[in-house]
């Protein structure tokens, strides 16, 4: 039996479980997929300070997030296509979530629909939204949310074009996904995953089939998503989803501090740093080394939260004192999913969690909320200049 210590056994779990083409949508991102791999490695440059004789009694990780509460400051990210890494894979990592204590972030490209969520959890959970052209389509999905309970929308804004993704076109990554010979032959091999699919019924994008003009099955599906994704999208367009909305905002896709400026004028509630997890901008910065200035530049004015690339409770910390309110994650809870299921995504959430704990002890606090810069080393010296210095 594996000994789940890490996100990584988890991930290596997955990458065994999940179909190749499924997997790889996930852990993947776009060109060369620097900015992907820099998303995580630039977390490891951070050093952390030790201190001692600190009282680590009574310590608390909770905190709340657009103003809800959060057994810690992290939040599952909207990710497409869940329920093809584990069948009904939002209803799991949501009910997962309910039970640990965050928020769960519905995707507008999710297999499971907003009102299967709303019929198997009851704890109020997020809706992602991506900006489309159909204005009466999105009027539509807000309201949907609406009914069901949402308490807040996530507008992504980082997605008006597609990111080139070569992972996905080499696998043949499509809507319908193209039945290739490497593709069933990897199905074959994948008799677990065969196994649930067969047992759901859920194997579109519930939250478009049916509901956007014209997308009866897949095959019609292909056709509306390439025509529906808006480069016009501007300020304007996020107002009326504001006012459309009517109740709490964040606005996800972050990177410039000059649009951080704007995403606080225009009234919303938090923003997202975020590099849509290295899959659309390769070349970007990573989301932490984004992080500081953009919080520096808005202060207190919006809640500032990051994701892309935490895969530890320390990296939570990190982001923590580096200025975020919040945090989010998405291939961390994908690899405990694909790997185990619901019981995946709740151990995830368990190993962020204990590691996020113990790691704010020993940099002497007990509280998160209280967290700030002064947990943070200077960059890595060479040991000869330690020495000279010294």
């Amino acid at each position: 039996m594996t000994v789940i210590t890490d996100i990584e056994d988890l991930r290596r779990l997955a990458e065994r479980r999940v179909p190749r083409m499924f997997y790889d949508y996930a852990d993947s991102g776009s060109w060369t997929e620097h900015t992907y791999r820099a998303n995580t490695a630039d977390f490891q440059d951070i050093r952390l300070r030790q201190r001692v004789a600190v009282n680590m009694l009574g310590r608390s990780t909770r905190t709340t997030m657009a103003g809800q509460e959060a057994a810690m400051p992290v939040a599952i990210a909207p990710t497409g296509l869940t329920g093809m890494q584990h069948a009904d894979g939002e209803i799991l990592a949501a009910r997962a979530a309910e039970k640990f204590g965050v928020p769960f972030t519905l995707s507008t490209m999710s297999i499971c629909s907003i009102e299967d969520i709303a019929a198997h959890t009851k704890a109020p959970f997020w809706f992602q939204l991506y900006w489309m052209k159909d204005r009466d389509f999105m009027a539509a999905l807000i309201d949907r949310a609406k009914a069901a309970r949402c308490s807040a929308l996530v507008l992504t804004l980082d997605l008006q074009v597609l990111g080139q993704r070569h992972k996905d076109l080499k696998n043949g990554m499509t809507a319908p996904p193209k039945p290739t010979v490497a593709n069933i032959v990897n199905l074959m091999f994948k008799p677990r995953w065969c196994l649930g699919m067969l047992g759901t019924r859920r194997h579109g994008f519930g939250n478009l089939i049916g509901h956007a003009k014209g997308v009866s099955d897949m095959s019609s599906l292909s056709a509306w998503t390439k025509e529906q994704f808006d480069p016009a999208l501007d300020w304007n367009d996020v107002e009326w989803v504001r006012q459309r909305w009517g109740g709490k905002l964040i606005l996800k896709g972050i990177m410039d501090e000059r649009d951080a400026r704007l995403a606080a004028d225009s009234g919303a509630d938090a923003l997202v740093v975020s590099n849509h997890g290295g899959r659309q901008l390769d070349g970007a910065p990573s989301s932490i080394e984004a992080l500081p200035q953009i919080a520096d530049a808005v202060g207190r004015r919006i809640e500032v939260w990051m994701d892309s690339g935490i895969r530890s409770g320390q990296d939570v910390l990190k982001a923590v004192a580096l200025g975020a309110r919040g945090t989010m994650i998405g291939r961390a809870f994908l690899y405990g999913l694909g790997a185990m299921g619901e019981a995946g995504v709740t151990r995830c959430l368990e190993i962020i969690h204990k590691e996020l704990d113990i790691t704010m002890a020993f940099c002497g606090h007990t509280d998160i909320r209280n967290v700030g810069r002064d947990i943070l080393l200077p960059p890595r010296r060479g040991v000869l200049q330690a020495l000279e210095a010294a």
